[in-house]
């Protein structure tokens, strides 16, 4: 089984992260700040040399001899002072007197040495050069100084820049563990509210005062609301099932005792009307636990996957095929006029359940060789479904009352569930469509209204 990733651990990383990236990003600006600051002292330093070399020679110019021991005099005095300084950088002093070169310090340096932003400068360190004139004794002083600016890439300069941000690493993760262990409290605490709940509390949280926490307290309580109304509907089935399954159950076993019975036994006729109520109370449970299920799995909840797109006018010539055999029986003519022909996203099952309810419905209240209109049209935003029977119909004040669970019109002579219409309104419903009842054609009968 994999360990399940922290959370806390995730947030130190990222922390840690972003305290790496600041360093590195500050070693890269004192880097670049440092190389262009050693340059621009250089150059200042390289210059103020000049001067002072050309001072102090300005007097024994006269003296070529005497330039030369004085120039290499101060040479020296230079390379002590920097060997003291741990100074490695190198330096070229040059001194012409009337054209001719007199001194040169660096004489295996060629003439032309890599200045800044060159392109010899990328291959070795670049140096730069200050020159000093004097016109009265002819002396021309020319000092060339290599910038040592890559000492910041070097292991002592990198250790340097970056020990401060290594040593103070552990000062700055310690408040940030302290900060994200303590933000994280709140996140507990729903976690332990949870746990501490019974399997049957599936009351809402109480509202965090946390504005990060609340789209996830709020989504919890979704989930709760959910599931108690799931339950609240599994538990609402079971009980509509025992209850309506009640009578057709006591009406098997009445029956089933009187076959049993010596004295129906001995008598044909009481015999068959026996088997015959035993058969009707079998088909009455059958065909209420078949409505029970149909009535369920209309109001489901829609699943997150899409639904298929179906072509609708097929989809209905193929479900009154299906009923083509009940309405034969009674010699009922059932008339097709379909004017659309594209295709919609259904759910296929709940789709199914109410149109065979709606039009076994309408084969069952029709008188005797009667005529049903199935008709089907597109409109602007949808498809109209049309079913048109010439049964007694249903009163204008009971039109809304029918879509209840278990209710039947008084005085009706059909036998029936009472859940045909229900299933009919949570399919519509689930399929993006809404029912409605009127009046059938000629002011007679009943006209069942779909619009999707």
């Amino acid at each position: 089984m994999n360990k399940p990733s922290s959370l806390f651990r995730r947030l130190m990383l990222g922390f840690g992260g972003v305290i790496v990236l600041v360093a590195l990003a500050g070693f890269t600006y004192v880097a670049f700040e440092a190389k262009a600051t050693q340059r621009n002292r250089t150059a200042s330093e390289n210059a103020a040399h000049t001067r002072e070399v050309l001072l102090h020679l300005r007097e024994i110019a006269d003296s070529p001899a005497r330039v030369r021991d004085a120039a290499t005099e101060l040479e020296a005095v230079r390379k002590e002072m920097f060997r003291e300084l741990d100074y490695h950088s190198r330096v070229r002093l040059r001194v012409w007197r009337q054209g001719a070169l007199v001194f040169n310090s660096q004489p295996e340096l060629p003439d032309t040495l890599p200045a800044p932003g060159s392109a010899a400068a990328y291959k070795a360190n670049a140096w730069v050069s200050a020159v000093e004139r004097d016109t009265g004794s002819g002396l021309v002083v020319e000092r060339s100084h290599e910038v040592d600016d890559e000492w910041m890439l070097s292991f002592s300069g990198v250790s340097f820049l970056l020990s401060s941000t290594v040593f103070s690493l552990p000062l700055l993760l310690l408040p940030a563990w302290l900060i994200v262990g303590i933000g994280l409290r709140p996140l507990r605490s729903i976690a332990e509210e949870i746990e501490q709940r019974s399997v049957f509390d599936l009351t809402a949280l109480p509202d965090s005062k946390y504005r990060e926490l609340s789209p996830l307290v709020t989504a919890i309580n979704r989930l709760m609301m959910r599931l108690s109304q799931r339950i609240d509907r599994e538990h609402e089935f079971l009980t509509d099932a025992a209850h309506e399954l009640k009578t057709p159950l006591a009406a098997i076993q009445i029956n089933a005792h009187r076959l049993l019975s010596r004295s129906v036994m001995d008598n044909a006729e009481r015999s068959a009307e026996a088997g015959q109520g035993l058969r009707d109370g079998v088909a009455r449970a059958t065909h209420m636990v078949h409505q029970l299920l149909a009535f369920e799995r209309a109001r489901a909840e829609p699943g997150a996957e899409p639904l298929p797109t179906t072509e609708l006018s097929g989809f209905v010539r193929g479900r009154l095929a299906a009923a083509a055999p009940l309405a034969l029986q009674r010699g009922i003519d059932i008339e097709f006029q379909s004017e659309a022909t594209g295709a919609m996203p259904m759910h296929v099952e709940s789709m199914a359940a109410l149109l065979d309810n709606l039009i076994s419905n309408a084969i069952k209240y029709s008188p005797e060789a009667g005529r049903i209109a199935v008709r089907l049209a597109a409109r602007e935003q949808g498809y109209r479904l049309t079913i048109a029977d010439q049964g007694p119909g249903i009163a204008p004040a009971l039109r809304q009352k029918v879509f209840e669970r278990f209710y039947r019109v008084p005085g009706q002579e059909q036998s029936g569930s009472g859940l045909g219409l229900a299933i009919a309104e949570r399919a519509a419903e689930r399929n993006d469509g809404t029912i409605s009842l009127s009046q059938g054609d000629d002011g007679a009968g009943l006209t069942v209204t779909v619009d999707f």
